[in-house]
């Protein structure tokens, strides 16, 4: 049915499932709905960038060599953003006054800062002691992109930074990949939902809500599915609705009780189960696999994610994280890792890949006190998981891969 394997391995085999995506289907969006989309066609530049030489300070337009005689310049006007200089070609012995973002006119090779020139009479002159270079303060025209460029490709994940780009380049929407649909499954005797009250031996069904959070955040479309009591049959039904999404994720019912029932599910509808385990704490029992076309439908993969919470969220972040934004249509479909250096020991512990909450403040990282891998209270004091290798102790001062979140 599948293999228990070490963390390594399961990265390796989420990331060569997900090469196997054929490209989701594209649509033209809003430019601030663009935001956690995954652009399908690059953006060029529709002009120079900057399309002029631009000012980069408050200043004074100038003619380096003059300036640096010591030689007070007469200022003959002044340039404010946005404004073109309709007067003469500047001469060697005047100064025009220049805001930061204007266009440095016609004759002139530098901006001198208002800071460093001292003014008499309607002239600067350069402070003692200071030198001017020709080109100082000034951003040539096309020095940052060229009409024609490609200044963002496809497959990049749209943020703010993304966002200013295409604005500056004119476009009002772009091409994006549609979002993956995930459906989210919950499984458990013990679960209600969150607006209930729950009996004593109950809990509520957080995870679902954790899952969609996490999918939302991954630029996917989360549909939560009603929770699945540990029966075939709710099972059953669930997975069919499920299937019509581009991905299936479970949690709980994937650990080795008698009413762990999802695997066995699975395996009714002819499942592939490429793993059934991995070998890290927390999040051992996670399942990755693929459902086979069936009645029309393709194939589609799915996740069996541990019930506990911790569990089930390191294990989204490692492998469900990859394979949706290959879904996505991004490039990268990998763990987003990092560095720290760990501020306190960790003693090691054999046969297992641990990823525990840790609190990275800066570049160092230290693991939270917590009580096990339903420990939500103490995972949501952690901002990260800090990556500890099988079988070794780790020295404080140590540099550790870390899980970003």
């Amino acid at each position: 049915m599948g293999q228990v394997v070490d963390f390594d391995e399961a990265l390796a085999i989420v990331a060569e499932q997900a090469r196997n995506f054929v490209q989701p289907r594209r649509e033209p969006v809003a430019l601030l709905d663009c935001v956690g989309r995954v652009l399908a066609r690059a953006v060029r530049a529709d002009r120079d960038q900057p399309p002029f030489d631009r000012s980069t300070r408050d200043g004074f337009a100038v003619q380096a060599v003059a300036l640096n005689r010591g030689e007070p310049l007469r200022v003959v006007g002044q340039i404010r953003a946005g404004e073109v200089w309709t007067g003469d070609v500047l001469a060697a012995g005047d100064a025009i006054q220049i805001m930061t973002g204007a266009p440095l006119p016609e004759g002139a090779d530098a901006v001198v800062m208002v800071e460093h020139v001292e003014r008499v009479d309607g002239t600067i002159r350069l402070q003692a002691g200071r030198q001017l270079n020709p080109g100082e303060n000034v951003v040539p025209r096309g020095t940052e992109a060229r009409a024609g460029d490609e200044v963002l490709a496809a497959g990049t994940r749209v943020a703010a930074a993304e966002i200013a780009l295409a604005a500056a380049c004119g476009c009002a929407e772009l091409d994006v990949f549609a979002r993956a649909r995930v459906a989210i499954v919950s499984t458990g005797d013990e679960l209600v939902e969150v607006a209930e009250t729950p009996e004593p031996q109950q809990i509520r069904n957080s995870n679902s809500y954790a899952l969609a959070a996490l999918v939302a955040l991954a630029g996917g479309e989360p549909e939560r599915l009603a929770i699945a009591r540990d029966m075939h049959g709710e099972i059953r039904e669930r997975i069919a609705h499920g299937r019509r999404a581009e991905l299936l994720v479970f949690s709980g019912g994937v650990s080795m009780g008698e009413y762990d029932l999802v695997e066995e599910v699975l395996a009714e509808f002819g499942a592939e189960f490429f793993f059934t385990g991995v070998r890290m704490q927390p999040g051992r029992p996670v399942v990755f696999g693929r459902l086979p076309a069936l009645d029309g439908a393709p194939a589609r993969y799915f996740f069996g994610l541990p019930g506990n919470p911790i569990s089930a969220q390191v294990t989204f972040h490692c492998f469900v994280e990859p394979m949706l934004r290959a879904l996505g249509g991004e490039a990268e479909c990998k763990p987003r890792w990092t560095q720290a250096t760990l501020t306190a020991a960790e003693a090691g512990k054999p046969g297992v890949t641990r990823l525990l909450p840790a609190r990275m403040d800066g570049i160092g990282v230290r693991v939270v006190g917590w009580q096990g891998s339903g420990d939500l209270t103490a995972n949501a004091r952690a901002n990260c998981y800090a990556k500890f290798l099988p079988g070794r102790d780790y020295r404080k001062g140590e540099v550790i891969r870390v899980l970003l979140r």
